[in-house]
This record gives C-alpha cells, structure tokens and sequence, in this order.
C-alpha cells in the first residue's frame, strides 16, 4: 500500500505519454534525424531536411553538399567524430510559428555541444530551417 502512490504517478505519466505527439517532440525527432543522416554520410538526405531544398540552383547545391563533407572531415579529424546526438530540449515560438530543437552532438574526444536547430512544420513535415 506504500507504493500506491508510486504506482498511480507512473500510470498517470504512462497515460500522458501515450497521447498525440507535442510539435516540440515531432520537431526533435526530425532534427534528430536529419543530423543523423549527417553524420552518417547521407549528405543529400541531410540537405532534403533543409526548408527549400526541393527548389536550390544545382551549383548551390552542389557547394551545400560539398561544405557537409568537409564540416564531418573536420569534426572526424578534431574530435574522433560524433558518436552520438541528443535532445536537450525543445521550445516553440508560436508568434513566428518555428520550433528550437536544442541537440548534443557528443563527439569521440568526449566534447558535448549544444546547437539549435531552428524547425518549421509545412503540410505536416518538419524541416530545418
């Protein structure tokens, strides 16, 4: 009987949790993932993450796709890499209609940084902003 009130915060919390996803968490999820295309290599799937991508100037794009390849060159090179990306938090501005995604890139040489990745939502997709 102790633990009752133990056991109905964590039905309460499993309740909440199963509900709709909140635009932060959509938003995090996204830019998880476009970054992890990112640092697995996958350049274009990084870039098809990005607000507009669909309508760049080839050259433009071209040089986008060029400066990922040399931003994870530099990062392999100085720090062993990122080994792994995180979700700090998640803010949304509804005025200006974006969401902050707030990652931890945690590199191999044991440095954590933190970014912001601005996200907008467009007919049901996250992109970076």
């Amino acid at each position: 009987m102790k633990y009752l009130p133990a056991f109905i915060l964590a039905i309460m919390l499993l309740c909440v949790a199963c509900g709709n996803p909140s635009p932060e968490e959509l938003a995090s999820i996204a830019a998880k993932g476009y970054y992890k295309h990112l640092v697995n290599g996958e350049y274009e799937a990084f870039l098809e993450g990005k607000e507009g991508a669909d309508s760049l100037p080839d050259d433009y794009r071209e040089q986008l796709l060029t400066s990922y390849r040399q931003f994870m060159a530099q990062q392999n090179r100085d720090h062993h890499g990122i080994l792994d990306i995180r979700v700090s938090n998640a803010t949304t501005d509804t005025a200006l209609n974006y969401t902050n995604v707030f990652l931890v890139l945690c590199f191999g040489d044991s440095v954590n940084e933190e970014i912001v990745v601005p996200m907008v939502e467009r007919n049901g997709s996250w992109r970076m902003k």
